[in-house]
């Protein structure tokens, strides 16, 4: 059975990714592919931009496959 919830992290914050939810839509990836990038494992690289630009384009998902949550610090 598939997983159904896939967490990636940096220093600040936690993208989550659901797989089921997922319309692919293409816009995470198209606009942002140094993040994003559905042609490598694991496919979300949270080195490639800044958090807050990795929060903008996870708050464009259309789906709601992708949300954040801000670490406590």
């Amino acid at each position: 059975m598939p997983r159904e919830t896939f967490t990636y992290s940096n220093d600040e914050i936690t993208v989550i990714w659901k797989p089921n939810v997922c319309i692919h839509s293409k816009l995470c990836w198209t606009h942002l592919r140094a993040v994003f990038d559905p042609f490598v494992k694991p496919w979300i690289h949270m080195d490639g931009a800044t958090t807050e630009r990795i929060i903008e384009q996870v708050n464009q998902c259309p789906s709601g496959a992708l949300s954040y949550e801000k670490k406590k610090l």
